[in-house]
């Protein structure tokens, strides 16, 4: 599961528990400019292909946490719980988009999409 802040212009998606092991991730900072979209969007998570994984962590129907390379992009993911799951769509980050597990979806959403700069 990730916690969300923004903090000095810039959201930072802190990766909580055992999670940080296997996404071989703790903490993310992505500057508020950079992010294109955010969206609740549990259908995401629930399939099994989520493409080829770069470093990290993936047990099909079980957990997706890493980095992954799928249609041309650089993703990170961090979900156990498909019905907790948000898409942050990005432009100008390593990262093309971020697919996590967050506590309440609805609140992650409202508080990122203020800082939404559209594609």
């Amino acid at each position: 599961m990730v916690e969300l802040s923004v903090t000095d212009g810039k959201l930072v998606l802190h990766v909580r528990g055992i999670d940080q092991l296997w996404a071989l991730k703790s903490t993310l900072e992505i500057p508020l400019q950079h992010i294109a979209g955010v969206r609740a969007d549990p259908n995401i998570a629930r399939g099994w292909w989520h493409g080829l994984k770069l470093i990290g962590s993936d047990i099909p129907g079980v957990l997706h946490a890493g980095t992954f390379y799928q249609q041309g992009r650089i993703i990170f993911w961090d979900v156990h719980h498909p019905d907790n799951t948000i898409v942050i769509d990005l432009r100008d980050e390593r990262y093309g988009q971020l697919v996590v597990e967050v506590a309440d979806p609805e609140a992650a959403v409202q508080l990122i999409q203020p800082y939404c700069q559209g594609e």
